[in-house]
């Protein structure tokens, strides 16, 4: 009878127990318990240790139901963990407490691949998780690509691209990766962040969660949140004085031959080697800089990186190969993860003119240009086209601009527009005849006109091309617009491609306004343009608009307008520059900027621009005016 008493107190103690919630763990905790890192993602597959990244325990706890904060911002460099850190938001949610979560990358592509490549490994290489989101293969499984459902909820992965996307679903929990990459007008509906947040309203313990590598000053959206935030910064005990400080790149020191690199302590000015992250990274704490706001933001460049990661001697070397505006860039947001301050204000003009040069208009003057591009642009009563030579670095002459007036509707301006891209420029400095490598056309007036015009002539010379004020690249990938009878797409037809006019403004703005060195044997700056004896319209025309702010939606945009009536000649060079781009010149060495100088341009079907009678008539058009 004892031992049935016994039995029975032991059945209902364990019936009691199965009541009891299981201990609600934080992201870290959940993390340090049951994350697996994957071969397929991850160099350090296995157990996940908070100890290797330590300065990421406090964002993934803010990111914990036990935590009242509902926004989290994380201002980072890269490689120091905040992917991860966003995939243990994820697994957590999953495991321990799930509800709808919508997880939004740049694009929907990107959102394809980070399925396959971070959620997919992150649910299979972990036990906990693997048993309670559903089969792919099974049927009505709701486990496809952009979607996985679980017990108590579900994932959407969508792109920031996609306003039906965003508007697909409530949810409780919001990941924003790389939210600078987003489009800043999204369809006409206003910025995708909004779009996303707005999903979230109804949900009292909401969270959102924003990671991203920042961009341009002033345009960052993860900048402009972090701004909002307490503005945490990562504080490590100094090995000689014990005192707090931040690991900054301004305290870097290095010697000649980078044999060393080392941080200057602010306190005590003594140096210390970078194996003492080892034993500091574990030792430092957040320190609150707005301490007043609700938000947690938290800002980490990449010098805190675990040892073996990413090194302060390749920082060091980094900053030191940057030459380009590009360049330079990519060290500020990636390495240091701060913006950076693009010069895209308006180049003075009267500068611009000042600084012609005596070279003849319609012939090569340097041995050193390697490609001839051109842009056009169709108005109603003509259409204009200025041609450009590029060298290495991307220094530039301006060769030629012409203009072939007539009504634009009609078949007698295209057919001479055809034989003005096949002239050949003679050289003036003993060097070769050339002929324009590329085109590029814009479609945004006469657009029916000018994919018939395209149509006729070799598209690897003459590209069709779109301005879009949002996208982040000078060019982007093309898309056809002709269409078989039976609704497909014809692959050679006419492709239209996309330029990011707007960052092509901002990078030829800033070479413009760049100074030429004092001591003439100097090299001259990346991206030096050289100009001949243009009137004065030209170069108002070149710098005939600005950047600026305007609240849309509630969202503050940067946008640029006209300061001037005429702009022609700045979009023609935005025109020229995307085919520079587009024949791969970006990625030219030396050698081969080299090797194309040298070569012998293959001569066109008509080559009447060779006689001097040709040249007067094309370079007739900008200086009449």
């Amino acid at each position: 009878m004892m031992a049935l008493a016994k039995g029975k107190q032991v059945l209902r103690e364990a019936w009691i127990e199965g009541f009891k919630p299981d201990p609600l763990l934080t992201v870290s905790e959940w993390s340090a318990r049951y994350r697996f890192l994957s071969t397929k993602a991850s160099a350090e597959p296995g157990l996940w240790r908070n100890s290797r990244t330590p300065y990421l325990v406090s964002i993934m706890d803010s990111l914990s139901p036990s935590s009242s904060c509902e926004k989290v911002v994380f201002m980072k460099g890269a490689q120091i963990g905040g992917t991860e850190c966003l995939n243990n938001f994820v697994g957590a949610c999953i495991d321990n407490f799930p509800g709808p979560f919508l997880l939004v990358n740049p694009t929907q592509d990107m959102a394809k691949r980070n399925s396959k490549t971070r959620i997919a490994p992150l649910i299979e290489e972990c036990p906990q998780l693997r048993n309670k989101v559903r089969e792919a293969k099974s049927r009505d499984s709701g486990n496809s690509i952009l979607q996985k459902e679980f017990l108590g909820g579900i994932i959407v992965m969508v792109g920031a691209n996609s306003a039906s996307g965003l508007r697909s679903m409530p949810a409780k929990y919001l990941g924003l990766d790389e939210c600078d990459a987003y489009p800043g007008d999204l369809e006409g509906e206003g910025c995708p962040c909004q779009l996303a947040e707005a999903r979230t309203r109804t949900f009292s313990k909401r969270k959102i969660f924003y990671c991203s590598t920042p961009t341009f000053a002033g345009r960052s959206r993860i900048e402009r949140e972090y701004l909002e935030s307490n503005m945490s910064l990562y504080h490590v005990p100094c090995p000689n004085c014990g005192e707090y400080i931040p690991i900054e790149w301004e305290s870097l020191r290095w010697d000649k031959n980078l044999e060393w690199v080392k941080c200057a302590c602010p306190e005590c000015g003594e140096l210390f080697d970078e194996h003492h992250k080892a034993k500091i990274l574990g030792e430092g704490k957040w320190i609150a800089r707005n301490p007043e706001s609700k938000v947690h933001g938290y800002q980490l460049s990449s010098l805190y990186s675990p040892l073996g990661w990413f090194s302060w001697t390749q920082a060091v070397k980094m900053h030191l190969n940057a030459k380009s505006d590009e360049e330079k860039k990519v060290f500020t947001n990636t390495v240091l993860g701060r913006t950076f301050a693009d010069a895209f204000d308006v180049p003075d003009w009267e500068e611009l003119y000042n600084r012609r040069e005596n070279y003849q208009i319609g012939t090569i003057p340097d041995k050193k240009i390697a490609v001839l591009v051109a842009g056009a642009d169709v108005q109603k009563d003509r259409i204009e086209m200025e041609v450009v030579g590029f060298c290495p670095n991307m220094e530039s002459y301006s060769i030629d601009h012409q203009v072939v007036y007539g009504n634009t509707a009609e078949d007698e301006v295209w057919i001479e527009l055809s034989k003005r891209i096949r002239y050949i420029y003679p050289s003036s400095c003993d060097g070769k005849d050339m002929a324009i490598r590329m085109v590029a056309i814009d479609s945004g007036f006469r657009t029916q006109e000018v994919y018939r015009w395209v149509r006729g002539e070799n598209q690897a010379q003459v590209i069709c091309i779109k301005g879009r004020e949002t996208q982040s690249t000078v060019i982007g990938p093309s898309s056809s617009v002709d269409v078989t009878r039976r609704g497909k797409t014809w692959k050679a037809g006419v492709r239209v491609w996309p330029v990011g006019t707007s960052v092509t403004k901002s990078e030829l703005y800033g070479w413009l306004k760049r100074k030429k060195p004092l001591d003439e044997d100097d090299e001259l700056p990346f991206g030096w343009a050289h100009f001949p004896e243009w009137p004065e319209e030209y170069f108002r025309q070149l710098c005939a608009e600005q950047l600026v702010t305007r609240v849309v939606r509630g969202y503050q945009k940067f946008q640029w307008e006209k300061i001037r009536d005429r702009n022609e000649i700045l979009d023609l060079r935005v025109y020229a520059r995307a085919c520079v781009t587009a024949l791969g010149c970006d990625r030219w060495d030396e050698k081969r900027w080299l090797k194309e100088s040298s070569k012998v341009n293959p001569i066109t079907e008509k080559k009447g621009a060779s006689s001097e009678k040709g040249l007067k008539r094309r370079r007739g058009s900008f200086l009449k005016r």
